[in-house]
């Protein structure tokens, strides 16, 4: 891929450098949403990141912000930022993935968004998912994402457009969600940073049931600062800059929530270099494995079906429209559910135990591998069978999903790259409001270990500013 030499000035910041700027009229919002724009007519030709770019609305948007006279109260002053496909956004169709499960134009927006918005931010479109957010590879009839390290990789999924975006700098903060690890896939498989919050931080209201609980909002960045705005505005939050944790005591696991799948050498290497970064901030690591049984692995999956065949029966949607693979979780998620297989009291026993766990090892958070082998192929997976793609699925991401059953916070963060030279990253689990905590370790990590913010090609500061994050 060609990308220009020469980025206009702001593409490339991060959105605190971008928000000062706009604040300090260094720059107009306008004028950054424009660079944006013009560099995503460029770059994701190759990426397909984006589903819808607004374009002329977005300008619009832009020119409302700077016409604003106060500013000082606008964490996300000017930020351009993408919104996953699922989620309303006012005057688009929500596409949920697919063309089938597309809706009509969104007559207001979701209030993640309407926080987004609030805080200043300016949305610049929609970002691709695979079919109802089921696999952890984006793709459809329409396009195949790819990853802007490698564009034979996937992105990851299921908010793998928005991890496109961010790592080709087109935006520099994006929206996604997360059911059983589709933030924190992509942001490991692109190099970013991933944050899920735990259950009822944010406003849900997804699909049926909000996957029965296991879906949270949150964001997708290339910096631990953005990240921390990004939750603290979806949060509702009043915007505070993160405090360096106190000296924890970190449990390390490399056991696999999957009988059979194992971490590969890079994502084992990627939790010994997580282990050193923690002992040189002055935590103490000790083993500690959580206890994942054969019976959490079946409810999980009897969930995650479950939870697609509650979205297309809420939805009207006739599952003969369907791709094949999500048509085959649609039938077993009924089938699940008449049996009896899809039980709240399951899911609570496993939240209770997974919040015992940091009490029982005397541990204030949980370090995993993010992922457990490279990131798969971009290929049409939506043209493969189920079968192949629940395969590939489980074997190269098992270590997201029992948090997001349990509703505990979890981050991804990069910590290296992988002899191939796409990024690696580390996993930190913590109990119910830890999600600052967590974020503080991570700068942490950053600040030890800085990272590469965008792929190799993209840019990768934003030429000409002054701003610092």
């Amino acid at each position: 891929m060609a990308v220009r030499d020469i980025m206009p000035t702001w593409v490339g910041a991060t959105a605190k450098q971008i928000a000062r700027g706009v604040r300090r009229g260094d720059v107009s919002a306008t004028q950054v949403v424009a660079d944006h724009l013009e560099h995503i007519s460029r770059a994701d030709v190759d990426l397909a990141a984006f589903r819808t770019v607004r374009g002329g609305e977005a300008i619009t948007e832009a020119e409302k912000v700077d016409e604003q006279e106060d500013l000082a109260n606008l964490p996300l002053a000017g930020v351009p930022v993408a919104v996953k496909e699922n989620t309303a956004v006012a005057g688009l169709p929500t596409w949920n993935g697919s063309a089938a499960c597309r809706t009509p134009v969104a007559e207001a927006d979701h209030e993640v968004v309407r926080r987004l918005r609030g805080a200043g931010a300016v949305i610049l479109g929609s970002t691709r998912m695979p079919e109802l957010g089921l696999w952890a590879a984006t793709d459809d009839s329409s396009a195949v994402t790819r990853n802007p390290w490698d564009l034979t990789r996937t992105p990851g999924g299921s908010s793998g457009g928005a991890a496109a975006a961010v790592a080709a700098g087109l935006v520099p903060m994006a929206h996604g969600n997360d059911g059983l690890g589709s933030i924190r896939i992509p942001a490991a498989c692109c190099g970013l940073v991933g944050l899920k919050p735990g259950r009822g931080v944010i406003p849900c209201q997804l699909g049926a049931e909000d996957w029965f609980g296991l879906t949270e909002h949150g964001v997708l960045t290339g910096t631990v600062a953005d990240a921390a705005v990004g939750f603290q505005v979806l949060a509702g939050r009043r915007v505070e800059k993160l405090v360096p944790p106190p000296r924890l005591r970190v449990g390390v696991s490399l056991r696999s929530p999957v009988r059979g799948v194992h971490p590969d050498q890079p994502n084992r290497d990627a939790v010994t270099a997580a282990g050193r970064l923690l002992a040189a901030a002055g935590h103490d690591t000790v083993p500690a494995d959580p206890v994942y049984s054969t019976s959490l692995g079946l409810q999980g999956m009897a969930t995650w079906f479950a939870a697609a065949a509650a979205d297309v029966r809420a939805a009207g949607l006739d599952p003969r429209t369907l791709q094949r693979r999500s048509r085959r979780h649609v039938a077993l998620g009924e089938w699940a559910q008449r049996r009896g297989y899809v039980r709240q009291a399951d899911r609570d026993a496993w939240r209770e135990r997974a919040i015992g766990f940091f009490a029982d090892h005397s541990v204030d958070l949980l370090l995993t591998p993010a992922l457990a082998t490279a990131p798969p192929e971009a290929v049409a997976w939506s043209d493969r069978p189920w079968r192949a793609n629940m395969t590939v699925n489980v074997r190269y991401a098992p270590y997201a999903a029992p948090w997001n059953v349990a509703g505990l916070p979890a981050i991804v963060v990069p910590v290296g790259r992988r002899p191939d030279g796409l990024p690696v990253a580390a996993q930190l689990i913590g109990p119910p409001g830890s999600e600052l905590l967590l974020l503080g370790v991570a700068g942490e990590f950053e600040m030890q270990a800085p990272w590469q913010r965008h792929a190799p090609g993209y840019p990768r500061a934003a030429t000409g500013s002054t701003a610092t994050a």
